[in-house]
Parts: C-alpha cells; structure tokens; sequence
C-alpha cells in the first residue's frame, strides 16, 4: 500500500513538473504569431519547447491548442429579456411588425418603432384574440429593434420577395405537361390524312412531357375549326398504351 502511494505521488509530482507554465505557452504563442505559417522556425521553436520541459512535440502542440483564448463574457440570460416572458415579447414584435408593414406606403415609408410603440401603449391594437395594449414604458425602441432582427421581423426582411422555387414532382407518371404549337412543316402537298370535308386544317405538334423524368411524347396532328376538342383527346395520351415498344409511361398521373 505505501509503495502504491509513493508511485502515484511520483506519477504525479512528474505530471506537474513536465506541464507547460501559462507565460511560457503565451510566449511561444506571441513568438509563432510573428512567423509566416509555412515558416520551417516553427517546428524549431515548437522543438525547442518540448525539449526545455521534456514532453514530445505532440504535447506542446496540444497545449497550444487548448490554450485559453480571448472571449466575450456574458450573462448567463444573455439574449433574454428579463422584463417580460418570452412568449409576450415576441407578440409585441410581431405586432410592431404589421403595423410597420400596413402603414407603408408607395414611397417605402412606414411607421418608426417608437411610433409603433406609442400607438400599442396609447389605443392598442384589435386582433383575433382580441385587444392587445402594452403597459407604458415598458417597450424600448432598442430592444423592440434588435428583437425584430433577431427574430427576422425586419422591415427590410418582410419585404424581401420569397425565393423562387422550381416546381418538380416526386415520382414519375406524377405529373405530365402538355403542350401544342404550330407545326414548321406548313407545306405538303395534299397528305392523305387531309379531309377536305373538315376544312383546311392546321398542322399542330402535341407534346406531353413527365415533369419528373423529362421523358417527352410528341405527336403531329391537324387541327380542324370545326374540333376544338382535339387538344382534349390527345391529354388522355401520356396514360394509353403507345405505339412504340418498350415505353415505359402508360400510367394515370396522379
């Protein structure tokens, strides 16, 4: 037992011996900062040291890495208000909000925060739950403001036009577009598809595209005046059965 204690207070009056002094860690810190990065004198000096307090290179680089850095101290209800409840305040912004957002006009110009804040203290404001009035003095014109940024209320962020999203079906056979357009081929001369007894027709290219694979189906067909429902037959084509082998897109979209 007294040889266990003796090994564990050796072990550990090594361990404290071979740690590295907090000044000695800044300056080598200090002297490392005034080297480019790629600098060969850094391995130098980072030798230098380990072999000064009799640790390995990997030790003084860990050192170095947990070595305490300069930070901003907080509150630890940093970022909370402690006038109000969370809940509330975010319902104070969100009113100041719409109410900068609906007094805005052609110019971009709308009520300021402590005008806002005024008309919630003075008359309050009717919504679905009923009136809504904040006890006077108790908003500020700060905290409203970096509240409203923070919770990406901001004038210039509700204004902001949201992001425009391509529309793509998940599956295929989901979703088929269909198109028609005017045929290029305007001059045959009296193809026997042609009924005479219709009119003159108008060559039309029908198209059906799967939104989601891009496989495209395209026919020609005339378009007589007197079948304006021609359009109409062809859309039922993505889901039939097709002349071409091995097609693979015969299903009812959804």
């Amino acid at each position: 037992m007294a040889a266990r204690r003796c090994i564990a207070h050796w072990l550990a009056v090594d361990k404290k011996r071979k740690a590295i002094p907090v000044d000695s860690l800044l300056q080598l810190r200090q002297r490392l900062d005034h080297l480019p990065p790629k600098s060969p004198e850094r391995a130098n000096q980072i030798a230098a040291v380990a072999d000064l307090y009799g640790v390995s290179t990997t030790t003084v680089y860990r050192a170095l890495s947990d070595f305490r850095k300069p930070h901003a101290a907080h509150r630890a209800d940093y970022g909370k208000s402690r006038l109000l409840p969370a809940a509330d305040l975010e319902r104070y912004c969100e009113l100041i909000a719409a109410l900068k957002l609906r007094t805005t006009n052609k110019q971009g110009r709308h009520l300021s925060t402590q005008q806002a804040i005024r008309l919630l203290e003075d008359y309050g404001v009717e919504t679905a739950q009923g009136l809504v009035k904040s006890p006077k003095g108790l908003l500020k014109r700060a905290t409203i403001n970096r509240y409203l940024s923070a919770n990406h209320l901001d004038h210039p962020r509700l204004l902001r036009e949201p992001p425009a999203v391509r529309f793509q079906a998940e599956y295929s056979n989901d979703c088929w577009q269909f198109d028609m357009s005017p045929s290029d081929l305007k001059h045959i001369d009296k193809p026997e598809w042609i009924d005479p007894a219709k009119g003159q027709p108008t060559l039309m290219l029908f198209s059906s595209v799967d939104d989601r694979s891009g496989v495209c189906y395209q026919e020609y067909r005339c378009v007589y005046a007197k079948m304006p429902n021609r359009p109409c037959a062809f859309c039922s084509m993505p889901w039939q059965p097709k002349p071409m082998p091995g097609f693979p897109f015969k299903a009812a979209p959804r």
